[in-house]
């Protein structure tokens, strides 16, 4: 076995471990001290982590990393985005999974980022760009939008025009998160699709702050409705 080889797999199991730790704020600051280039190997390997607690860990830690990455590296951290995004090309033998989600977090964090990469995000969106039909990966591009939405809005203003049909998606979690961006990104258009989605029961999970919540399709929409209207009644 090469030292390298050995190194790697010490890395990957220091990696886990603090992906594990019930004190995962400290761990978090222990993972960004580690070499940033070296440590998004592991992160990027458990973005398919059968547990799933430990795959969305990952993918907030990535978004810490290439953060700080990006401060002192930036063509480092553009690496990784491109690393993210070639993950989601069909040319890539593979099918991208974390992969919306952690480029999200990563533009969620770090504003240059966001600006650089947020209409490639949204070109995911987009039927007539490089949009992903897998539901699975939409999940994560919903949860990605959502996570855009609340903290750069301006970064993922041209994925509003595409929110409608994430709204008739036959996956109540692609369907929910859908209605929550829709409502952050003041979605006028879509009003009338909200509006009959609040009899849309459907139960759907998240994971927001740390934590898996659950809801229905309709609250989103509720919700979104009463965003729209609040945005609504602050214009006149």
């Amino acid at each position: 076995m090469s030292p390298e080889t050995h190194t790697g797999r010490s890395l990957k199991k220091q990696v886990l471990n603090l992906l594990q730790e019930d004190d995962f704020d400290s761990a978090l600051d222990e993972l960004c001290s580690l070499p940033g280039r070296q440590v998004v190997n592991p992160l990027i390997s458990f973005l398919l982590h059968k547990e799933e607690k430990s795959r969305w860990r990952a993918i907030v830690a990535m978004g810490a990393v290439v953060k700080r990455l990006a401060e002192t590296d930036i063509e480092g951290a553009r690496v990784v985005m491109r690393r993210l995004m070639w993950s989601l090309n069909p040319e890539s033998g593979g099918i991208g999974w974390g992969a919306p989600e952690a480029m999200a977090e990563i533009m969620a964090r770090h504003g240059g980022m966001a600006v650089e990469y947020g209409a490639v995000f949204a070109s995911y969106m987009d039927e007539d760009g490089n949009f992903l039909e897998h539901e699975a990966l939409q999940r994560g591009l919903m949860w990605g939008l959502v996570r855009l939405a609340l903290s750069r809005p301006e970064a993922v203003r041209a994925a509003e025009r595409h929110i409608e049909k994430y709204l008739k998606s036959p996956d109540a979690t692609v369907r929910g998160l859908a209605a929550w961006a829709a409502g952050l990104l003041g979605a006028e258009a879509v009003r009338a699709q909200l509006r009959a989605m609040l009899a849309d029961d459907a139960e759907f999970r998240a994971f927001v702050d740390m934590e898996f919540i659950s809801s229905r399709v309709s609250e989103a929409a509720k919700q979104a409705l009463v965003r729209l209207d609040r945005e609504a009644a602050a214009a006149k």
